[in-house]
């Protein structure tokens, strides 16, 4: 079947076409001052369902995505702080040390997720040669000028520069609320930043222009073209980035080489948390360790995410999480009953593959991943189909989904419940536990918090997590354990 996928260049769903016998894939990664949150989890999410896709669809897939630890300034422009030199001072700690441990902590988060590992993990630290040299090329192509603070890009000497974001020029410098300083144009960029007179930074490397930092813009497009051929066949990232990031990613790079920077754009839209996006700055951080200390296990965020298309804005709440992870459990329930797969099963193009034709439509349109889950819960409640078959579908399907709807004893689970049945132990199958003791901490943690207090209450339950317990105090006053390995 034909893959099309929305490019956001022509505003148009178009049939991938790749240019490469190796799909060059480039999403843009994460600027590594603070941890993630799941707005932007929800775009490397829909990323890993697309690379999948593409493998699913017999592409070979070279996938990259940059470590941003440096240059990233507080304002998508160039103006404010260094997020990385911000996120040290607030910590306490080297910028350094602020790098490795976020990155870390965002590798984590992708592994619980389920969210394949790129091929190849670039840092910006370690490619500084690359966008020097990137910068020089398009000194010499007479693209930038000089300022006290910078070397800028002169983006009234790219013709092409608003096309992509359908910018009006006009519009731009007549309302412009950009601090111009020594900026010809409201759109011009920074390419090389000089380090502050008055301090010293942690992160400052010697250039042809003096000591300094890269821009942000400059990273991404110089670590993308070092990995991948261009033109590159698919680069990613949220919708935000369209408008400036992008933007100038393509001026540049265009600029400098003389070519098509990049054949397909895909973007993913916002997370949204009362009518605005969610954001690091805002009330409605919520990480994916918020999520566990709900008592929600990560994959039914993935479950969340397939309820709206990527286009499209997603509106979070914990009651739809909620729904999600019910949904999840429901659907690995389903998924596991019958005869696990054993007995006849059709010939190869037979009875499993009908029951995949809508689920593999719905991925080819787009990654339409509500009809997508539509077909998959058609396929789990059986459509006629032997068990044999309906397994060895949903398995195919999970092979893109990546919701572990067959993952032998981290899902094949027993539920033991104490003797009031308000109290439910679930625990994967086999593994032995002391029920009881968990359940002596419960009903203690329990009493603590009907006598306001707090502190042992809390005490307790981190007692509970560090054995690997998770709890849920559900609306039926029922307290749901979850026993990890």
């Amino acid at each position: 079947m034909e893959l099309f996928v929305y490019n956001t260049a022509t505003r148009e769903k178009e049939p991938f076409e790749p240019f490469h016998d190796e799909v060059g894939m480039y999403c843009c990664g994460p600027t590594v001052y603070n941890y993630a949150h799941i707005g932007n989890l929800r775009t490397y999410v829909f990323e890993d369902v697309l690379k999948r896709v593409l493998r699913l669809a017999g592409y070979r897939v070279k996938h990259v995505v940059n470590i941003t630890d440096v240059g990233h300034l507080t304002s998508d422009a160039d103006s404010g702080e260094d997020k990385m030199e911000k996120g040290a001072r607030r910590e306490g700690r080297t910028v350094w040390d602020i790098a490795a441990h976020y990155t870390q902590a965002f590798k984590r988060d992708i592994h619980e997720l389920n969210i394949l590992e790129p091929d190849i993990w670039p840092k910006a630290t370690e490619h500084i040669d690359d966008m020097i040299s990137l910068v020089k090329a398009l000194e010499d192509r007479g693209m930038t000028y000089r300022t006290a603070d910078g070397i800028y890009f002169d983006t009234t000497k790219f013709g092409r520069y608003s096309d992509f974001a359908r910018l009006d020029p006009q519009s731009l410098r007549a309302g412009s609320r950009v601090d111009m300083g020594e900026k010809k144009n409201p759109t011009d960029f920074a390419l090389w930043k000089f380090s502050p007179s008055d301090s010293k930074r942690q992160m400052e490397w010697e250039s042809p222009w003096g000591t300094g930092f890269p821009g942000w813009h400059i990273e991404c497009s110089a670590m993308s073209l070092k990995y991948l051929p261009q033109p590159i066949d698919i680069h990613c990232g949220g919708v935000d980035h369209v408008r400036v990031h992008h933007t100038n990613e393509i001026a540049q790079a265009e600029a400098a080489t003389g070519a098509a920077f990049v054949r397909y754009w895909v973007h993913g839209e916002f997370l949204t948390m009362t009518e605005a996006k969610m954001a690091k700055s805002g009330d409605s951080f919520v990480t994916l360790d918020t999520v566990k200390q709900r008592g929600i296990e990560p994959l039914a965020y993935r479950m969340f995410s397939f309820t709206a298309h990527y286009r499209s804005p997603l509106a979070f709440s914990w009651e739809g999480l909620d729904a999600a992870a019910q949904s999840l459990r429901n659907l690995r329930r389903l998924a596991g009953a019958g005869d696990g797969g054993t007995g006849e099963t059709s010939a190869p193009g037979g009875a499993d593959a009908l029951l995949l034709e809508p689920f593999y439509s719905a991925l080819c349109d787009d990654l339409n991943m509500p009809k997508a889950m539509a077909a998959v819960w058609d396929m789990a409640r059986g459509s006629g189909a032997s068990p044999a078959d309906r397994r060895r579908a949903l398995e195919k399907a999970d092979a893109v989904l990546g919701l572990n709807l067959f993952a032998g004893e981290e899902h094949r689970r027993d539920v033991l419940t104490d003797a009031s049945q308000t109290i439910r132990l679930v625990a994967p199958a086999g593994m032995k536990v002391d029920a009881d003791v968990i359940f002596e901490k419960v009903r203690l943690r329990r009493d603590a918090r009907a006598a306001k207090d707090y502190a042992r209450a809390d005490a307790l339950r981190d007692e509970l997590s560090a054995a690997g317990v998770t709890t849920k105090d559900l609306p039926d006053g029922t307290t749901e354990c979850v026993l990890h390995k």
